[in-house]
C-alpha cells in the first residue's frame, strides 16, 4: 500500500505552496495532504473549508 504523503508529493502538492494557495498554516496543509493524499479535488475542497 502506498503512503498518502508520498503520493501527494508525487502529484506535485507540497505543503508550503498548498498552505499559501489556501492561506492556511503549514501544519494544517500537512494534515490535509496526509488525509487526502493525491486526491487534489478533495484536498482543495478541504483547504477552502479550513481557510474560512
Amino acid at each position: 500500500m502506498s503512503d498518502p504523503k508520498t503520493d501527494a508529493v508525487a502529484q506535485g502538492y507540497e505543503p508550503i505552496p498548498f498552505a499559501k494557495k489556501h492561506r492556511i498554516s503549514v501544519e494544517d496543509a500537512k494534515a490535509i495532504l496526509a488525509k487526502h493524499g493525491s486526491d487534489r479535488k478533495n484536498a482543495d475542497k478541504e483547504g477552502r473549508r479550513v481557510s474560512l
